[in-house]
Protein backbone atom coordinates (compact mmCIF):
# COMPACT_ATOMS: atom_id res chain seq x y z
CA UNK A 1 0.00 0.00 0.00
CA UNK A 2 0.95 3.61 0.01
CA UNK A 3 1.65 5.35 3.33
CA UNK A 4 3.48 7.63 5.38
CA UNK A 5 6.16 6.05 6.85
CA UNK A 6 6.59 5.32 10.19
CA UNK A 7 9.62 6.00 11.07
CA UNK A 8 13.02 6.64 10.18
CA UNK A 9 16.49 6.11 11.25
CA UNK A 10 19.21 9.24 11.35
CA UNK A 11 21.63 6.82 12.41
CA UNK A 12 24.95 6.52 9.64
CA UNK A 13 25.36 3.45 8.05
CA UNK A 14 28.70 1.45 7.95
CA UNK A 15 30.09 0.59 4.71
CA UNK A 16 28.77 2.15 1.16
CA UNK A 17 31.23 4.21 1.11
CA UNK A 18 30.46 4.66 -3.12
CA UNK A 19 26.84 5.59 -2.52
CA UNK A 20 27.50 7.99 0.67
CA UNK A 21 29.60 9.50 -2.17
CA UNK A 22 27.28 9.82 -4.78
CA UNK A 23 24.32 11.17 -2.77
CA UNK A 24 26.39 13.64 -0.95
CA UNK A 25 27.09 14.86 -4.60
CA UNK A 26 23.57 14.99 -5.30
CA UNK A 27 22.26 16.50 -2.57
CA UNK A 28 25.22 19.50 -3.34
CA UNK A 29 24.10 19.92 -6.66
CA UNK A 30 21.64 22.43 -8.04
CA UNK A 31 19.91 19.48 -9.94
CA UNK A 32 18.84 16.73 -8.38
CA UNK A 33 17.80 13.87 -10.38
CA UNK A 34 13.83 13.00 -10.62
CA UNK A 35 14.61 9.30 -10.28
CA UNK A 36 17.51 7.15 -8.20
CA UNK A 37 17.71 3.25 -8.14
CA UNK A 38 19.35 1.90 -4.70
CA UNK A 39 20.62 -1.25 -6.52
CA UNK A 40 22.64 -4.51 -4.55
CA UNK A 41 22.32 -7.22 -2.01
CA UNK A 42 19.55 -7.76 0.22
CA UNK A 43 19.69 -6.67 3.54
CA UNK A 44 22.37 -4.23 2.90
CA UNK A 45 21.10 -1.09 4.06
CA UNK A 46 19.16 0.30 1.09
CA UNK A 47 15.85 1.00 2.78
CA UNK A 48 17.71 2.59 6.00
CA UNK A 49 19.77 4.49 3.19
CA UNK A 50 16.59 5.70 1.37
CA UNK A 51 14.60 6.91 4.61
CA UNK A 52 18.00 8.70 5.44
CA UNK A 53 18.54 10.96 2.07
CA UNK A 54 14.74 11.61 2.37
CA UNK A 55 15.29 13.24 5.77
CA UNK A 56 18.28 14.87 4.29
CA UNK A 57 16.45 16.12 1.32
CA UNK A 58 13.95 18.62 2.91
CA UNK A 59 16.33 19.47 5.91
CA UNK A 60 16.77 23.53 6.81
CA UNK A 61 20.11 22.56 8.56
CA UNK A 62 21.89 19.28 6.70
CA UNK A 63 25.53 18.76 7.31
CA UNK A 64 26.57 17.82 4.00
CA UNK A 65 24.64 14.30 3.12
CA UNK A 66 23.07 14.01 6.69
CA UNK A 67 19.83 15.41 7.76
CA UNK A 68 20.45 17.20 11.31
CA UNK A 69 17.87 15.24 13.14
CA UNK A 70 16.31 18.91 14.87
CA UNK A 71 14.84 20.71 12.45
CA UNK A 72 10.45 20.91 12.43
CA UNK A 73 11.01 18.52 8.61
CA UNK A 74 13.18 16.43 10.69
CA UNK A 75 10.92 15.65 13.94
CA UNK A 76 8.38 14.94 11.20
CA UNK A 77 10.23 12.18 9.79
CA UNK A 78 11.73 10.75 13.03
CA UNK A 79 7.98 10.84 14.56
CA UNK A 80 6.73 9.17 10.99
CA UNK A 81 4.21 12.29 10.91
CA UNK A 82 6.10 14.00 7.81
CA UNK A 83 3.21 14.91 5.21
CA UNK A 84 5.88 15.06 2.31
CA UNK A 85 7.12 11.11 2.56
CA UNK A 86 5.13 8.25 0.80
CA UNK A 87 6.59 4.56 0.98
CA UNK A 88 5.18 2.10 -1.49
CA UNK A 89 5.61 -1.37 -0.04
CA UNK A 90 4.59 -4.69 -1.82
CA UNK A 91 1.37 -6.04 -0.81
CA UNK A 92 1.89 -9.79 -0.70
CA UNK A 93 4.71 -10.13 -2.12
CA UNK A 94 3.96 -7.49 -5.15
CA UNK A 95 3.87 -3.68 -5.49
CA UNK A 96 0.04 -3.99 -7.69
CA UNK A 97 -0.96 -1.41 -10.40
CA UNK A 98 -3.87 0.21 -8.22
CA UNK A 99 -0.66 1.52 -5.40
CA UNK A 100 1.09 2.99 -8.71
CA UNK A 101 -1.63 4.51 -9.49
CA UNK A 102 -2.65 5.86 -5.99
CA UNK A 103 1.14 7.27 -5.87
CA UNK A 104 0.80 8.83 -9.86
CA UNK A 105 -2.35 10.39 -8.36
CA UNK A 106 -0.97 12.03 -5.17
CA UNK A 107 2.66 13.17 -6.94
CA UNK A 108 -0.18 15.26 -9.01
CA UNK A 109 -0.50 17.66 -6.32
CA UNK A 110 2.57 19.93 -5.07
CA UNK A 111 4.00 18.71 -1.90
CA UNK A 112 2.09 20.15 1.38
CA UNK A 113 4.97 21.93 3.12
CA UNK A 114 8.16 21.08 1.49
CA UNK A 115 10.03 21.71 -1.36
CA UNK A 116 10.22 17.85 -2.42
CA UNK A 117 8.12 15.51 -1.89
CA UNK A 118 10.38 11.93 -1.52
CA UNK A 119 8.64 8.39 -2.31
CA UNK A 120 10.15 5.56 -1.35
CA UNK A 121 9.26 2.51 -3.80
CA UNK A 122 10.66 -0.66 -1.82
CA UNK A 123 11.73 -4.08 -3.39
CA UNK A 124 10.60 -2.74 -7.33
CA UNK A 125 11.71 -6.74 -9.08
CA UNK A 126 8.91 -7.59 -7.30
CA UNK A 127 6.88 -5.63 -9.21
CA UNK A 128 3.72 -7.45 -11.75
CA UNK A 129 4.52 -6.31 -15.32
CA UNK A 130 1.68 -3.97 -15.63
CA UNK A 131 2.33 -1.90 -11.98
CA UNK A 132 5.94 -1.59 -14.05
CA UNK A 133 4.55 0.02 -17.21
CA UNK A 134 2.61 2.04 -15.20
CA UNK A 135 5.64 3.37 -13.15
CA UNK A 136 7.37 3.94 -16.47
CA UNK A 137 5.24 6.38 -17.22
CA UNK A 138 5.46 8.14 -14.23
CA UNK A 139 9.70 7.76 -14.73
CA UNK A 140 8.95 9.32 -18.26
CA UNK A 141 7.25 12.34 -17.28
CA UNK A 142 8.49 13.01 -13.95
CA UNK A 143 5.99 15.67 -11.87
CA UNK A 144 8.46 18.77 -10.44
CA UNK A 145 8.75 18.95 -7.12
CA UNK A 146 8.85 14.79 -6.77
CA UNK A 147 12.32 12.86 -5.97
CA UNK A 148 11.02 8.93 -6.37
CA UNK A 149 14.05 6.44 -4.68
CA UNK A 150 13.39 2.90 -5.95
CA UNK A 151 14.94 -0.07 -3.90
CA UNK A 152 15.76 -3.62 -5.87
CA UNK A 153 17.70 -6.70 -5.27
CA UNK A 154 20.88 -6.77 -7.66
CA UNK A 155 20.04 -10.91 -7.84
CA UNK A 156 16.36 -9.78 -9.43
CA UNK A 157 15.56 -8.51 -12.67
CA UNK A 158 13.72 -5.29 -13.45
CA UNK A 159 12.81 -3.61 -16.69
CA UNK A 160 16.20 -1.91 -18.49
CA UNK A 161 13.55 0.89 -19.18
CA UNK A 162 13.25 1.48 -15.59
CA UNK A 163 16.94 1.24 -14.52
CA UNK A 164 17.68 3.61 -17.63
CA UNK A 165 15.40 5.97 -16.46
CA UNK A 166 16.98 6.53 -12.97
CA UNK A 167 20.46 7.42 -11.70
CA UNK A 168 22.15 3.81 -10.34
CA UNK A 169 23.12 4.24 -6.77
CA UNK A 170 24.78 0.78 -5.78
CA UNK A 171 25.23 -1.45 -2.99
CA UNK A 172 27.55 -3.69 -1.81
CA UNK A 173 27.66 -6.62 0.80
CA UNK A 174 29.20 -5.37 4.12
CA UNK A 175 32.29 -7.07 5.45
CA UNK A 176 31.93 -9.30 8.58
CA UNK A 177 33.53 -7.15 11.20
CA UNK A 178 30.81 -4.64 9.68
CA UNK A 179 28.04 -6.72 9.92
CA UNK A 180 28.99 -8.04 13.49
CA UNK A 181 29.32 -4.14 14.47
CA UNK A 182 25.51 -3.47 12.82
CA UNK A 183 24.07 -6.31 14.67
CA UNK A 184 25.73 -5.78 18.42
CA UNK A 185 24.54 -1.74 17.23
CA UNK A 186 20.62 -3.05 17.09
CA UNK A 187 21.18 -5.46 20.00
CA UNK A 188 23.26 -4.54 23.01
CA UNK A 189 22.44 -8.17 24.96
CA UNK A 190 23.28 -10.31 21.85
CA UNK A 191 25.73 -12.65 22.53
CA UNK A 192 28.75 -11.68 20.49
CA UNK A 193 29.36 -15.51 19.65
CA UNK A 194 26.00 -15.97 18.38
CA UNK A 195 26.73 -12.56 16.23
CA UNK A 196 29.83 -13.72 14.96
CA UNK A 197 28.17 -16.77 13.56
CA UNK A 198 24.95 -14.67 12.24
CA UNK A 199 27.83 -12.66 10.30
CA UNK A 200 29.73 -15.20 8.88
CA UNK A 201 26.00 -17.10 7.41
CA UNK A 202 24.85 -13.64 6.18
CA UNK A 203 27.66 -12.96 4.05
CA UNK A 204 27.46 -9.51 4.81
CA UNK A 205 24.03 -9.28 4.56
CA UNK A 206 22.87 -7.37 7.96
CA UNK A 207 19.55 -7.65 7.67
CA UNK A 208 19.71 -11.28 6.44
CA UNK A 209 21.73 -12.12 9.61
CA UNK A 210 19.20 -10.87 12.08
CA UNK A 211 16.77 -12.66 10.19
CA UNK A 212 18.55 -15.53 11.71
CA UNK A 213 18.57 -14.70 15.15
CA UNK A 214 14.68 -13.91 15.13
CA UNK A 215 13.84 -16.87 13.67
CA UNK A 216 14.61 -20.29 14.63
CA UNK A 217 16.56 -20.69 11.30
CA UNK A 218 20.21 -21.60 12.82
CA UNK A 219 18.56 -24.08 15.45
CA UNK A 220 16.65 -25.85 12.20
CA UNK A 221 19.61 -25.69 10.19
CA UNK A 222 21.73 -27.56 13.01
CA UNK A 223 19.01 -29.91 12.93
CA UNK A 224 18.92 -30.61 9.22
CA UNK A 225 22.33 -31.09 8.68
CA UNK A 226 23.08 -33.33 11.53
CA UNK A 227 20.29 -35.30 9.87
CA UNK A 228 22.03 -35.20 7.00
CA UNK A 229 25.42 -35.56 7.75
CA UNK A 230 24.12 -39.19 9.92
CA UNK A 231 26.91 -41.92 8.60
CA UNK A 232 24.17 -43.95 10.39
CA UNK A 233 21.00 -42.55 8.80
CA UNK A 234 18.62 -45.23 6.92
CA UNK A 235 15.84 -44.32 5.05
CA UNK A 236 14.07 -47.19 5.84
CA UNK A 237 14.30 -47.54 9.41
CA UNK A 238 14.85 -43.44 10.35
CA UNK A 239 11.57 -42.62 8.11
CA UNK A 240 10.66 -40.72 11.19
CA UNK A 241 13.10 -38.84 11.73
CA UNK A 242 13.47 -37.15 7.81
CA UNK A 243 9.22 -36.26 8.24
CA UNK A 244 9.89 -34.18 11.59
CA UNK A 245 13.04 -32.45 10.05
CA UNK A 246 11.12 -31.71 7.10
CA UNK A 247 8.37 -30.40 9.14
CA UNK A 248 10.56 -28.47 11.08
CA UNK A 249 11.98 -26.50 8.04
CA UNK A 250 8.03 -26.03 6.92
CA UNK A 251 7.53 -24.22 9.74
CA UNK A 252 9.89 -21.51 8.70
CA UNK A 253 6.95 -20.37 6.47
CA UNK A 254 8.17 -17.60 4.50
CA UNK A 255 11.70 -18.03 5.79
CA UNK A 256 12.09 -21.60 4.06
CA UNK A 257 14.21 -19.74 1.17
CA UNK A 258 16.21 -18.48 3.00
CA UNK A 259 16.86 -21.85 4.75
CA UNK A 260 17.90 -23.49 1.57
CA UNK A 261 20.00 -20.74 1.00
CA UNK A 262 22.02 -21.80 4.03
CA UNK A 263 21.97 -25.53 3.03
CA UNK A 264 23.87 -23.80 -0.32
CA UNK A 265 26.78 -22.37 2.12
CA UNK A 266 26.85 -25.75 4.16
CA UNK A 267 27.26 -27.58 1.11
CA UNK A 268 29.81 -25.12 -0.28
CA UNK A 269 31.81 -25.51 3.02
CA UNK A 270 31.58 -29.04 2.45
CA UNK A 271 33.47 -28.84 -0.89
CA UNK A 272 36.25 -26.74 0.53
CA UNK A 273 37.09 -29.05 3.15
CA UNK A 274 36.97 -31.57 0.96
CA UNK A 275 39.43 -29.99 -1.40
CA UNK A 276 41.80 -29.22 1.52
CA UNK A 277 40.60 -25.38 1.98
CA UNK A 278 39.14 -23.59 4.84
CA UNK A 279 35.86 -23.41 5.20
CA UNK A 280 34.48 -19.79 5.82
CA UNK A 281 31.05 -19.45 7.36
CA UNK A 282 32.35 -21.07 10.67
CA UNK A 283 29.49 -23.07 10.51
CA UNK A 284 29.89 -26.54 13.11
CA UNK A 285 27.03 -29.56 12.65
CA UNK A 286 25.90 -30.46 16.38
CA UNK A 287 24.06 -33.32 17.63
CA UNK A 288 24.73 -36.33 15.39
CA UNK A 289 23.96 -39.34 16.13
CA UNK A 290 25.73 -42.58 15.17
CA UNK A 291 29.27 -43.78 15.97
CA UNK A 292 30.85 -40.77 14.71
CA UNK A 293 31.16 -37.35 12.52
CA UNK A 294 30.91 -37.61 9.07
CA UNK A 295 34.07 -36.52 7.47
CA UNK A 296 33.86 -34.15 3.95
CA UNK A 297 35.87 -36.23 2.65
CA UNK A 298 33.17 -39.14 2.49
CA UNK A 299 31.30 -36.87 0.31
CA UNK A 300 31.89 -37.24 -3.69
CA UNK A 301 31.96 -35.03 -6.25
CA UNK A 302 28.55 -36.62 -7.77
CA UNK A 303 27.05 -36.63 -4.31
CA UNK A 304 27.75 -32.78 -4.04
CA UNK A 305 26.47 -31.59 -7.40
CA UNK A 306 23.05 -34.29 -6.64
CA UNK A 307 22.81 -32.27 -3.27
CA UNK A 308 22.87 -29.16 -5.19
CA UNK A 309 20.55 -29.78 -7.61
CA UNK A 310 18.31 -31.03 -5.22
CA UNK A 311 18.10 -28.11 -3.43
CA UNK A 312 17.44 -26.51 -7.31
CA UNK A 313 14.49 -27.53 -7.68
CA UNK A 314 13.31 -27.27 -4.40
CA UNK A 315 13.78 -23.30 -4.81
CA UNK A 316 11.76 -23.68 -7.80
CA UNK A 317 9.02 -25.90 -6.64
CA UNK A 318 8.74 -23.42 -3.51
CA UNK A 319 8.28 -20.13 -6.26
CA UNK A 320 5.79 -22.00 -7.81
CA UNK A 321 3.91 -21.80 -4.59
CA UNK A 322 3.92 -25.80 -4.13
CA UNK A 323 3.45 -27.13 -0.65
CA UNK A 324 5.48 -26.50 1.92
CA UNK A 325 5.98 -29.79 3.42
CA UNK A 326 5.79 -31.87 0.58
CA UNK A 327 9.06 -29.87 -1.09
CA UNK A 328 10.87 -30.32 2.36
CA UNK A 329 10.03 -33.84 2.65
CA UNK A 330 10.49 -34.81 -1.20
CA UNK A 331 13.68 -32.53 -0.43
CA UNK A 332 15.20 -34.43 2.47
CA UNK A 333 14.49 -37.83 1.34
CA UNK A 334 16.75 -36.75 -1.65
CA UNK A 335 19.47 -36.16 0.18
CA UNK A 336 19.04 -38.84 1.96
CA UNK A 337 19.03 -41.08 -0.72
CA UNK A 338 22.08 -39.65 -2.23
CA UNK A 339 23.68 -39.72 1.51
CA UNK A 340 23.42 -43.03 1.23
CA UNK A 341 24.43 -44.09 -2.43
Amino acid sequence: MVTTDTGTAFAGLLGQDKAKKLIRRALASDRMPHAFLFRGPEGVGKQLFAREMAAAVNCRNRDGGRPCGACPSCRKFRSGSHPDFMVVSPDKGAIKIEQVRRMGLALSYPPYESQTRVVLIEDVHGMRAEAANCLLKTLEEPPPDNLLILTADSAREILPTIASRCQLVPFYCLSQHETVEVLLGCDAGLDPDAAQLAARLAEGSPGRARLLLQTEMIAVMRKVTAVLSDPSLHLDRDVGTLLQAAETMADLKENLPSLLGLLRLWLRDKLMLACGLPERSGWREEGKRGAGPETANDWSLARFFDTLEAITVAERQLARNCNRNLVCEVLLFKLSATSNA
